[in-house]
């Protein structure tokens, strides 16, 4: 069998449940609650391969234990392109809307490398929706290492209607063991207020609407200029992105020496940015402890999740950059972090709502008037909206990343088929303006429950896209957008020619194209709209 995961920052939104083998744990309360047992097991006793069905199972045994008499092995030396794999069915009608940390020790022997990042050593969770199946888990696991300690963040959504435990191996050969199975409820399902609430919503701008583009930080003056003046955009989202030699960087020194150069750059653009009347969100997108991604930048997780250390600094990171631009009237936000991953949360460390509320505080104390912009985990995505509560500060606007179906908008980005095209039918379901209202639908709610203003950081779709599905895709989002009255940036302008609306649809061809491309029109037309502060 083999599982259909994506990987990286456009994997699917995690979710998930598990339940013991024998000795299960469950609650008893009808609603899920932080601290709650879900399931707990060493493996010890008789009848456990019973328990998964492997008794007959030749890739399937009993192994010594991480600290006992035994452990779950499956080993599989044979057919690379299969998976040798336990599965175990789970009353997922005793979870729905929780958020989950599962928690394994994990051992293995000769691993071999996988074809893809989620291929490897599996420990996953399948939760069935109507709207799709989520395969929860960690990435990158494979090699020779001794036991150590595997964990990964999973949410079931409301409307899951099964949900079972995987282990195993998958697209490889080699022996991994398992032992000492936990799993917790860390958030109960989101309550929801009984009543809107009723008033004017914080938007931290005058404008009607703000649309514009999210750049790279070595965006020249003359491209400034034609964004600002010639294409009448009124807001980029500025990346402090760590990329090539920086992202090697290790120590808080040496961040701290990035970071002011960093600032540096956007402190030279400021005046620029008021003179064509663009609005800036500051968003960090490589915090101090992050790890590089598939896309080449330090990201959101890791570190950030499993070093107090580094969470002090996040939140003393905010607070100087608050001080350093709380007089600004160019600058509009503080997007905290670019889609952060909380997969592993060390104990003593703060998960994201609560990281997220601690550097909010820390831009209040140094800031009153602009905006602070929190995405939720993971990634960002508009499903995981539902992971994340309000913050207990005031002025805050809350962001999503729109690049659903991953299939089509990313499509030759890293591997995987090419010539989706949009609309149509991707992975056997119809995408249409239709679907993306759907996808959207949890921002909507999330909006109407709790009265904010929602900012779309980011959205895009590879010009290679056939039969110019790319425009048809960005228009029919765009227009979801506007009538949701949502602020936009578009993912990117003059920072990589695959999201470039200024090259032409074929992917060999990385010159501009000499003439307007529909992409380059749409947004055109939309940043005509704009009015600019005075």
């Amino acid at each position: 069998m083999t599982f259909p995961h994506q990987f990286g920052r456009w994997r699917k939104q995690a979710a998930g449940f598990a339940v013991s083998l024998f000795a299960v744990a469950f609650s008893s309360v009808a609603q899920p609650k932080a601290g709650d047992l879900v399931f707990q097991t060493d493996f010890e006793g008789a009848g456990t391969l019973h328990a998964w069905g492997a008794e007959q199972d030749q890739n399937v045994r009993l192994a010594p234990g991480y600290q006992s008499a035994q452990s779950l092995q499956v080993e599989k030396q044979t057919n690379t392109t299969g998976s040798a794999s336990v599965h175990l069915a789970l009353p997922i009608d005793k979870m729905r809307g929780a958020r989950l940390a599962c928690r394994a020790m994990v051992r293995a022997d000769g691993v071999t490398p996988p074809p893809q990042p989620w291929n490897g050593i599996k420990f996953m969770l399948h939760i069935t929706t109507p709207s799709g199946a989520l395969w929860p888990q960690q990435n990158n696991l494979s090699g020779t290492f001794d036991w150590k300690r595997v964990q990964f963040k999973a949410t079931i959504p409301a409307d899951a209607t099964a949900a079972e435990l995987i282990l195993g191996l998958e697209a490889v050969n080699g022996r991994a063991q398992f032992d000492d199975l936990k799993i917790t409820v860390t958030h109960g399902p989101r309550i929801r207020p009984a009543t809107p609430p009723v008033g004017p919503v914080f938007t931290g701008h005058a404008e009607p609407r703000l649309r514009g583009a999210m750049i790279s930080p070595d965006l020249t003056p003359e491209s400034l200029r034609v964004l600002g003046q010639e294409w009448n955009a009124n807001l980029i989202r500025w990346q402090l992105i760590r990329t090539g030699p920086t992202a090697l960087i290790k120590t808080a020194a040496e961040y701290d020496m990035w970071l002011e150069g960093a600032l540096g750059k956007l402190d030279a653009a400021l005046p620029l940015c008021e003179k064509y009347g663009v609005r800036v969100v500051l968003d960090l997108h490589s915090p101090f402890g992050g790890a590089p991604t598939a896309g080449g930048y330090v990201g959101s997780d890791t570190g950030l999740f499993t070093n107090r250390t580094a969470q002090d600094k996040f939140a003393a990171d905010w607070e100087r950059m608050a001080r350093r631009y709380r007089d600004s009237s160019v600058i509009w936000g503080y997007d905290l972090v670019n889609e952060p991953v909380e997969d592993e949360v060390a104990e003593g460390c703060d998960d994201w709502q609560a990281l997220a509320t601690r550097a909010a505080r820390a831009v209040r104390a140094a800031d009153t008037r602009h905006a602070i912009i929190v995405e939720p985990t993971p990634w960002g995505g508009p499903e995981a909206l539902a992971n994340l509560e309000p913050l207990p500060v005031p002025g805050v606007v809350y962001s999503v990343h729109m690049y659903l179906p991953h299939q089509f908008t990313h499509q030759g980005v890293f591997s995987g088929p090419t010539g989706i095209a949009y609309p149509g039918l991707i992975e056997g379901k119809l995408w249409d303006q239709a679907a993306l209202r759907r996808a959207l639908q949890p921002v909507r709610d999330w909006q109407r429950d709790y009265g904010v203003q929602i900012y779309l950081g980011e959205f895009s779709a590879i010009r290679w896209a056939p039969n110019d599905s790319a425009y048809r895709y960005l228009k029919d989002c765009i227009a979801l957008f506007e009538e949701f009255g949502w602020d936009w940036s578009y993912h990117a302008f003059r920072e990589w020619s695959g999201w470039s609306v200024e090259h032409a649809q074929d992917q060999a061809d990385t010159a501009p194209s000499k003439t307007q491309t529909s992409r380059e029109k749409l947004l055109r037309e939309w940043y005509g709209k704009n009015l600019k502060a005075k």
